[in-house]
């Protein structure tokens, strides 16, 4: 299977090509040429495997250029009931609220305790053997932008993998306490963290135009070393996400919660965009996907542009108890308005030109009636995040973090406006002890809180019951090794200095 940009349809690349590299030269996304199809014979076969089966399945369909047994490899190393505490790494949890059963997908049992583990602990795998593939000898410089999530998650996949370097950046008063000891305590010698003074936008822009730029890029090469990317604009990244959707469906067939081609819902708390756009490209291989249901916080552009078709990033930037959701420019909707669009590389680019230059786009009326009919979009405010929370430890004492909350919520919205019943499957993205204080304080909103982020983790295991990640247990005792903090226009220069390059 070959991969085009999304803004030059002209550049086609490999599957390890589009991995190795990370984004296609003129700035655009790559995506696949075209999606495989799963029919009921194929979803029959993936409900007698396990998780690793049908990742190996997926993998197999859309890396071409990759053998049976480099995939299976991948697989193997990343997917271990060591890393993720149980052979099933996205297990669902059915919980009850107001009477009505939310399929809760878990997507944080990984190292991280975040849902991107379910990607990054195996793009590594799949990097280096693209790496080898073609650019043998190379180190791949991975340059990270995070709301939280992703920086750990990155860092502990590729920490201390051969040929490799990878600089995070985050927003300094943009992640949660938890998440910024989780990157600055990270082990390795080929890692480096540091915050920049701004949002998550500001991070990744610079990070986007760190990549873009030419004149680094012919530093790099000359000391033989290439940029790559582990935020979900690399299609290594998105793959793995599709993947545990299609395991998803099939673990409520085998639990007799739906029938074999009964159509769900899929409810996903988005921030870039990436994770619900894998469920969108799920349903394009044939998952039975009934209806897309965004949620997003008060960053809520995404909500705005699904009930309009217009996307607008000329607003408030709030920070919220959501952090990883603080996102005002949603990467990955590029993707789904260049299949949209027909595989239009040229109305693509238009309207990413667009949001450069005036910070708002609008897109045509037939693929506002597309996303219309796929897609609803709702929010919720730090308010109704913690009484949702709230609820659901009252009800049915399952503890959940701040944007399993946003989508719980949101979900709620969705069934009061529409009546639709369809079973549900919400995705989960990250332990609420990554976020103890907001949880905390959700939980028991009189309680006077304790001084420290590892105090709160205490107490809200006492309250709750809740089995505190090993990861964020030994966290407790580990020293910060980076306090780096820098300009936004300072970023180009921070990158060559920890590659140590003049």
């Amino acid at each position: 299977m070959l991969y085009n940009s999304t803004q030059n349809a002209k550049e086609v690349v490999s599957a390890a090509q589009a991995i190795a590299q990370g984004i296609s030269k003129d700035g655009g996304l790559f995506v696949p040429q075209e999606f495989p199809k799963y029919d009921e014979n194929t979803f029959k076969a993936l409900l007698k495997t396990d998780y690793k089966g049908r990742a190996k399945k997926v993998f197999s369909d859309f890396l071409s250029d990759f053998t049976e047994e480099e995939i299976s490899d991948c697989v193997e190393k990343a997917y271990t009931a060591q890393k993720f505490g149980g052979e099933n790494p996205a297990p669902i949890s059915y919980c009850n609220l107001d009477g009505t059963t939310l399929n809760i997908l878990e997507l944080w049992h990984g190292p991280t305790c975040a849902f991107k583990d379910m990607a990054l602990q195996i793009l590594p795998h799949l990097l280096t053997k693209s790496l080898k593939k073609k650019y043998d000898g190379k180190t791949a410089v991975i340059l990270v932008a995070t709301s939280g999530d992703t920086g750990k998650a990155a860092l502990e996949g590729f920490k201390d993998v051969d040929h490799t370097k990878i600089v995070v950046f985050y927003p300094v008063d943009g992640v949660s306490p938890m998440q910024k000891h989780q990157m600055n305590t990270q082990e390795g010698e080929n890692v480096r963290v540091c915050a920049i003074k701004g949002n998550f936008d500001d991070a990744q822009t610079g990070v986007k135009k760190i990549f873009t730029t030419p004149s680094v890029a012919e530093k790099l090469a000359e000391n033989n070393m290439l940029f790559s990317s582990a935020n979900s604009i690399n299609w290594g990244r998105l793959l793995p996400q599709i993947v545990y959707y299609i395991s998803a469906y099939c673990d409520l067939v085998n639990d007799g919660k739906i029938e074999l081609g009964d159509k769900i819902n899929v409810v996903v708390p988005t921030g870039n965009f990436g994770n619900i756009l894998a469920s969108y490209y799920a349903s394009l291989m044939g998952l039975p996907i009934n209806k897309f249901i965004c949620a997003s916080n008060s960053n809520n552009v995404l909500t705005d542009f699904i009930k309009t078709g217009v996307y607008d990033k000329n607003r408030n930037f709030y920070t919220t108890i959501s952090p990883s959701m603080d996102i005002l420019v949603s990467s990955n909707l590029e993707r789904l308005l260049y299949k949209l669009s027909g595989d239009n590389d040229e109305v693509t680019r238009g309207w990413m030109n667009a949001l450069k230059s005036e910070g708002k786009y609008e897109v045509s009326d037939d693929v506002k009636a597309v996303i219309n009919e796929k897609f609803y979009g709702g929010f919720c405010d730090d308010k109704n995040t913690e009484a949702t929370i709230h609820e659901m430890f009252e009800q049915d004492k399952y503890l959940c973090d701040t944007h399993t909350a946003v989508a719980i919520n949101v979900y709620k919205q969705y069934v009061e406006e529409t009546g639709d019943k369809t079973p549900s499957v919400i995705a989960s993205t990250a332990s609420p002890y990554k976020f103890s204080k907001a949880v905390l304080e959700a939980v028991e909103p009189n309680a006077t809180l304790p001084g420290t982020e590892f105090d709160m983790v205490d107490e809200l295991h006492k309250v709750s019951g809740a089995e505190v990640p090993a990861p964020l247990a030994n966290l407790k005792n580990k020293t910060a090794r980076f306090s780096d903090v820098t300009e936004v226009n300072d970023m180009e220069n921070y990158v060559l200095g920890a590659l140590g390059i003049d």
